[in-house]
């Protein structure tokens, strides 16, 4: 039983950005041409201005939908939404410029009205889209097209799965219940036969979890979401194989599915190289007085020792590299490891505290009165904006770890497939709150799931964390 209410949805949103993108330049042309007394290349009449926009208006809309501005995975993620529409403001944009270069005659009273109209846009389509989100969710909250799920497998994922979207005003979707496992609150069902007997309705969905030895019970599943045109998905019992970039090819004249580590390959890669050299130049030319001003607060409050800190970490394909930071601990510690560091000072016992508590303890012994202060302002990191710049790393990915701390990880290799970061998901995660090994899981994430966006995504909330002096140690 198909549910059209995706579809619906998305025929609202085109109305929605319809009525935005006339919004936007009306109110570009009321701004430039009603209330600017600065004289117009021609005298265009509000209402002969509104008729060719309108008659252009389906082109940006077409824009919108090609890169998928309309697709369920794309407005159900609101930050991939967000950068979609800038991309799509900018598109849009052009393809009326376009027009109005082939047009005999002026389409614009004045050249401002474009620029009015390409920011207005983008900031009446944010609201709009927004307002749509809100509606979508007051439906929800009154049964308004959700979907209905049942859930197939014995299986930990399919308790996850039921837990993750239980909360139907946030996700749309309803668990009608799980096949062969028993889950609090959630409806049980021996058998796929079962299920289907006692449901008052056909769900919308299938979710399986479980591959059965049995080829025979996973033949009737599949049959019956086609014969019934319900969707189907399949969680792989190998979660961890299944992520990054995913690619289907026919090899041998059979569909073959290619995994790879990451999706940091070819103009991701170079498009993320090219971003941090620009990005690490400007920044270092405009933290460059801070710098300074540590330097010189350095050797007045702690003179003993030498002011740059450096330390042998991992980076990608395993390669080592000499990372740069402002001391921060006394200089008796310094260079030193947790472990020695603490055992020199006769407390052994922190140790264990500081590794349990995700390598971090309050008003840490080693570290010096105005170290303390420079982690908390986030400024011991700055000199870390060269390695940006040679290469050794990237501004977003994994964090540097040095060899002896990430050899304990299990999948080291898979982290290591990319550049590490001077800052990552995992430091805007919660830094203080979180577990070595939960921060690993948020770096693997990253690694599989990078987009261009995501990293934008961090570097806009680092800025906040540091601003605001949240997460940092």
């Amino acid at each position: 039983m198909k549910n059209n209410a995706s579809l619906a949805y998305s025929f609202l949103l085109i109305i929605a950005d319809a009525v935005a993108i006339t919004g936007a330049f009306s109110a570009a042309y009321i701004l430039r041409v009603r209330w600017d007394p600065r004289p117009l290349i021609e005298q265009i009449p509000a209402f002969s201005f509104l008729y060719a926009f309108l008659a252009i208006l389906p082109l940006w809309l077409l824009v919108h939908a090609f890169i998928g501005l309309y697709n369920q995975n794309v407005y159900e993620k609101r930050f991939t939404e967000i950068g979609r529409l800038l991309i799509g403001s900018f598109l849009g944009i052009l393809v009326i410029i376009g027009y109005d270069f082939v047009l005999e005659g002026e389409f614009f009273p004045a050249r401002l009205v474009a620029v009015y109209g390409l920011v207005l846009s983008f900031g009446f389509l944010l609201v709009i889209r927004s307002l749509m989100r809100m509606f979508r969710r007051l439906l929800f909250k009154y049964g308004i097209g959700i979907s209905n799920v049942l859930i197939i497998g014995n299986t930990a994922s399919s308790e996850h799965i039921a837990d993750t979207i239980n909360d139907t005003r946030h996700s749309g979707m309803r668990v009608l219940g799980i096949v062969g496992r028993k889950a609090s609150g959630i409806a049980y069902f021996s058998s796929f036969e079962e299920a289907i007997e006692a449901l008052p309705e056909l769900p919308h969905g299938l979710i399986q979890t479980e591959l059965y030895k049995n080829q025979n019970k996973n033949n009737k599943i599949m049959a019956f979401a086609q014969q019934n045109h319900i969707t189907y998905r399949f969680v792989p019992g190998n979660t961890d194989l299944f992520v990054g970039n995913i690619t289907v090819d026919l090899f041998a004249d059979l569909p073959m599915i290619a995994v790879h580590q990451t999706q940091i390959v070819g103009w991701g890669r170079i498009a993320k190289r090219l971003f941090d050299v620009f990005a690490s130049i400007m920044l270092i030319i405009i933290t460059s007085p801070l710098m300074l001003l540590s330097l010189i607060s350095l050797l007045i409050f702690d003179p003993k020792g030498g002011f740059i800190f450096r330390q042998t970490r991992l980076t990608r394909f395993n390669r080592e590299f000499t990372c740069y930071k402002l001391r921060t601990h006394k200089q008796k510690y310094s260079g030193m490891s947790p472990e020695k560091a603490f055992k020199v000072m006769g407390k052994p016992e922190l140790i264990k505290i500081y590794r349990e508590n995700g390598d971090y303890i309050p008003s840490d012994p080693r570290t010096s009165a105005f170290g303390r202060f420079m982690r908390r302002a986030s400024l011991d990191e700055l000199p870390q904006l060269f390695n940006v710049l040679r290469g050794d790393i990237s501004l977003v990915g994994p964090r540097a770890l040095v060899p002896q701390e990430l050899n304990t990880y299990a999948k080291k290799h898979d982290i290591l497939s990319v550049k590490a970061g001077l800052t990552g998901l995992a430091q805007i995660s919660g830094r203080r709150n979180i577990s070595f090994e939960e921060r690993r899981k948020i770096d693997m994430y990253y690694v599989q799931n990078w987009s261009f966006w995501l990293d934008i995504s961090i570097i806009l909330r680092t800025l906040r964390a540091v601003l605001t002096s949240s997460g940092a140690k």
